[in-house]
């Protein structure tokens, strides 16, 4: 007997999905508690699949959400559901793959994948097969629909198609898949080639036997007028070239032609994938004698890639101009990485037909501006083929560079800034006799009213600072420093990353010749602790930490400004806050220096720290650090002797771990102890010395003659 939903039952799950729409916190609490006592129940995911394949009454957005919470069910408990209810589970979704809604079947999809990672590709046997027949289906949504799921299963389990742990299917997959290159709908042509680029960087042998077969039916979509399909064709060339350039090689210059052609689609998507092309075959040996012909060509494509798109300027907020007052968002300050796609291959969320996307909490990076977009791979590009080609480069660029960088459009004068700095370091010489022009303008683009610009000129002035150093100081040292501290006081907090960043950079390089300057530099990163925002911080600590490394001990004069002094000991106090284990190996020295500069309020809490302290310092040999410390400990026991009298013996044991004190040093620990034993008289003393090992007694008593 197949299994039917009670109607009360019913109604409440759909009471539930309902609550769980709305934006009231105290409702998501309630739908959160009600949903943990609902899943005590085993048949509660039989009423969540019901609702998702056969309530087509519902409105498609809770049918999608019941489908959801089964997935993140299936994702937390499925090795719990009893059989039963697994078995009905999949056999309603691939009995509804071809459901008429593209958001229902893009959720059932994400299902069907769900299940299948959790080892289920193994113990679901018809499951590929039946997907597979599926594609011949008469009915485009049901087509469409197993081919959505194919492609996420092909994402999540790519390895082990191409194992022998499922007897191989990619040997019927891969040929099944090229020949939907041919299908008269583009989302169907699309879904069969994403599908076989998974198998691509893994060279799965399946793929590496029909590869021929595979160029072909990409070259045959070359001007596809789907922008999905050309991005998907783009992708498969890319990775092509990683891993199979030796097909490649007969048609290069097609392929490069074509390339060309599609780094300037007019779908920034399939452009980016293009742009990736030029990345991975400067990476290649052919690289020079393949593209030295088609220079001419790419370089103005990639420099025109290299302008902030006006959706960027939106989402960087392009028109503020001052922000540092804006508190920073957790967001602000995760740290952020990219990789290559031909690395790892994004994880694309399910997108229905209308492009409805769908929440899938597997992909967590929500930053709206992505990471690595067209100006970026153009940049990185330039900079890859300048490290190539290195000064011949240069006659392609010049022409362009000069009406770049003069340009009335800020857009256009900040991409020729950032062309600037791209080239830096592969056409370096090249460069060079135009730099003693080049430099002064790149520093008055320092003081421009747009952040953006100011913020490149950062950039790229960073990535001259070398030749910038080997010049007289007062040409260009000097004038860049003096407004490379102003930008680090910016009003705008992307210009003070970026001008704290170059900073870094030009004390590395400047070292010891930014000595003159040090009490100019350090009034600067010390107004900033008071101006900057967390994120901020982080990079204002790292050129603070440059400069003690550039300059070494011409830092270590005190510091004469208090604010200098202030910020240095609020400094270690928040480190001590944040990250104690990096401050612990130094609190004990640390400790010792503030009892010796200010007794009266550390002296107090003597006793609280007084063994910790001694048995950490015993272990250190006699250094500079060490002496300051005891100086410190033995003017607090002069201040509050009380406080070291139940730990005297640690204190004892401290004293005698010197090797060779300094005369006054060896005097106050002789103070300390006679003055001690004065006190408890001779018995006493007799009685408290029997407690020490033979060897501190003996050496106790060699040194101080006690």
């Amino acid at each position: 007997m197949e299994w039917q939903p009670d109607e009360q039952g019913l109604q409440q799950v759909l009471q539930l999905l309902k609550d769980s729409q709305s934006p009231n916190t105290v409702t998501q609490r309630a739908v959160q508690q009600k949903l943990e006592q609902l899943n005590q129940f085993p048949d509660f995911n039989n009423y969540l699949i019901f609702v998702l394949t056969r309530l087509k009454t519902e409105d498609e957005p809770t049918r999608s959400l019941s489908g959801l919470i089964l997935k993140n069910n299936v994702k937390a408990h499925y090795t719990n559901f009893p059989p039963t209810v697994a078995e009905f589970i999949k056999q309603e979704c691939l009995n509804n793959i071809g459901d008429p809604s593209p958001l229902i079947r893009a959720t059932i999809g994400i299902l069907i994948t769900t299940i299948a990672s959790k080892g289920e590709l193994q113990t679901w046997p018809e499951l590929l097969p039946q997907l597979c027949n599926l594609l011949n289906s008469e009915d485009y949504n049901t087509c469409e629909g197993s081919f959505g799921a194919l492609q996420k299963i092909c994402e999540d389990s790519s390895e082990l198609l191409d194992s022998d742990a499922l007897n191989r299917p990619l040997n019927i997959m891969i040929p099944k898949f090229l020949q939907f290159f041919k299908h008269c709908s583009p989302k169907i042509r699309s879904h069969a080639i994403a599908c076989v680029n998974q198998f691509i960087i893994g060279r799965a042998q399946a793929l590496m036997d029909n590869i021929d077969t595979f160029i072909e039916s990409l070259f045959a979509l070359a001007a596809d007028e789907d922008s999905e399909v050309r991005k998907n064709v783009c992708r498969a060339l890319v990775m092509l070239l990683e891993v199979r350039i030796d097909r490649l090689i007969p048609h290069m210059h097609s392929i490069i032609q074509y390339m060309l052609q599609r780094t300037q689609d007019p779908d920034e998507n399939v452009a980016l994938e293009a742009c990736e092309f030029w990345l991975t075959l400067a990476e290649q040996p052919i690289c020079k004698e393949m593209l030295s012909g088609h220079l001419v060509q790419l370089i103005p494509i990639l420099v025109n890639g290299m302008k902030y798109s006006e959706i960027d300027i939106i989402l960087l907020k392009g028109d503020v101009e001052e922000d540092e007052a804006v508190p920073d968002s957790d967001q602000d300050i995760k740290p952020r990485f990219h990789k290559s796609r031909t690395v790892t291959l994004q994880h694309e969320g399910g997108e229905g037909e209308e492009g409805e996307d769908i929440e899938d909490d597997d992909d967590d990076d929500d930053d709206t501006l992505s990471d690595w977009n067209l100006r970026k791979c153009s940049a990185a590009a330039l900079d890859v083929l300048a490290n190539v080609f290195r000064d011949d480069l240069l006659p392609h660029l010049l022409p362009l560079l000069k009406g770049l960088l003069f340009h009335p459009d800020w857009v256009i004068k900040e991409s020729g800034i950032l062309v600037l700095g791209a080239i830096a370091e592969g056409c370096m010489q090249g460069m060079v006799p135009y730099l003693p022009e080049l430099i002064p303008h790149l520093i008055q683009c320092l003081c421009d009213k747009k952040a953006l610009v100011r913020s490149i000129a950062c950039w790229t002035l960073s990535r001259y600072a070398h030749w910038v150093v080997s010049q007289p100081p007062d040409s260009f040292l000097k004038p860049l420093m003096t407004e490379l501290l102003k930008r680090i006081l910016d009003g705008n907090k992307r210009v003070q990353e970026a001008a704290c960043s170059a900073f870094a950079t030009l004390e590395e390089e400047a070292c010891t010749e930014l000595v003159p300057y040090l009490s100019f530099i350090l009034d600067t990163l010390v107004f900033a602790f008071g101006k900057y925002q967390h994120k901020n911080l982080l990079i204002l600590y790292d050129a603070i930490g440059t400069l003690a490394d550039s300059v070494g001990h011409h830092l270590n004069q005190p510091d004469t400004m208090p604010e200098v002094r202030q910020s240095s000991f609020a400094l270690l106090g928040d480190l001590t806050k944040a990250c104690f284990v990096h401050v612990k190996p130094c609190i004990a020295i640390t400790i010792g220096r503030l009892g010796y500069v200010c007794p009266q309020e550390v002296a107090p809490q003597l006793q609280h720290f007084i063994r910790p302290w001694c048995t950490s310092l015993r272990n250190i040999r006699d250094n500079e650090e060490k002496d300051s410390a005891f100086r410190g400990i033995c003017v607090m026991i002069g201040v509050n002797p009380a406080g070291v009298v139940q730990d005297f013996i640690f204190f004892c044991d401290a004293v005698a771990s010197w090797v060779n004190p300094k005369d006054d040093l060896r005097d106050m620990f002789y103070k300390i102890l006679h003055g001690f034993k004065d006190q408890v008289g001779e018995e006493n003393w007799q009685q408290f010395s029997e407690q020490f090992p033979p060897l501190l007694k003996e050496r106790l008593s060699a040194c101080y003659g006690v």
